[in-house]
């Protein structure tokens, strides 16, 4: 859906057309919405970690209508860092996370795909720790040891929430929102009408539904320095709300019918 961006501005070096088809091992879609005070630490550490592993990487940022000055702040790093490849989309309305996810997969081009939101609470260390094992398994699939500066009772909220995936869809993994690497390919196969962040359940469960091979990633994330977490909104919940509904359904289904 190309008309639903406003402006799209490209930075840093383009490859040759004949290699444009999957020229990039990793193509990370940074998410945000109101994070003037965080969107430039994100893409340093994004591009810190890359390069310290010596991937090729793309990175498309997608501004969800932000009212603050995000998008300005995404085109000084841009012209600021030359040698980047960043691409910028600015929407003409909110899409949300999931849509914008889905979006940015078509848009890319490299074989692996990563969300990175835009609140920059991942430390380098933690980039590269799950970047250093592409290519090991068809998902790498990172949860937390330990959120520096959570609040206890998100901590709980989360735990319940991964119990209550695992309980639903049959599996047994540490965490669900951990913005899982795969294929670009497999994200660009999914349809989903989810909305919030409860996608990232619905999109891991349908691959592990499939039989792909995982691995999950112990590592270390921090809590946003600046601003307001966007997690608990009503839209997100009523997002999560669906997606777990998607995932009961889905085992039903393949437990009747042997599909999933």
């Amino acid at each position: 859906m190309r008309d639903q961006f406003t402006e799209i501005v490209s930075f840093g070096p383009r490859p040759p057309v004949e290699e444009r088809k999957q020229p990039f091992d990793l193509g990370l879609f940074v998410a945000c919405y109101n994070e003037e005070e965080n969107i430039t630490a994100t893409l340093d550490t994004v591009v810190a970690a890359c390069r310290d592993l010596g991937l090729s990487f793309q990175i498309l940022v997608i501004d969800d209508c932000s009212k603050d000055c995000t998008v300005e702040k995404v085109k000084v790093f841009g012209e600021e860092h030359p040698n980047v490849p960043l691409a910028l989309y600015v929407n003409s309305r909110n899409e949300g996370l999931a849509n914008n996810y889905a979006e940015a997969a078509f848009l890319l081009q490299s074989e692996w795909y990563r969300l990175i939101c835009g609140d920059n609470v991942e430390p380098k260390e933690t980039l590269v720790t799950i970047f250093k094992e592409l290519g090991t398994a068809e998902m790498l699939i990172p949860y937390n040891i330990e959120i520096r500066g959570r609040a206890q009772s998100r901590r709980i909220i989360s735990t319940a929430y991964t119990a209550l995936v695992n309980f639903l869809g049959g599996f047994q993994l540490h965490y669900y929102n951990g913005m899982v690497v795969t294929r670009r390919e497999y994200v660009m196969r999914w349809h989903s009408n989810s909305h919030g962040f409860g996608f990232q359940a619905d999109l891991l469960t349908r691959l592990l539904s499939r039989g792909l091979s995982y691995k999950e990633i112990a590592v270390y994330g921090q809590e946003r320095q600046a601003g307001d977490s966007k997690a608990l909104t009503f839209r997100n919940l009523a997002s999560v709300a669906h997606s777990l509904q998607n995932i009961l359904i889905r085992r039903v289904a393949k437990l009747l019918y042997g599909q999933c």
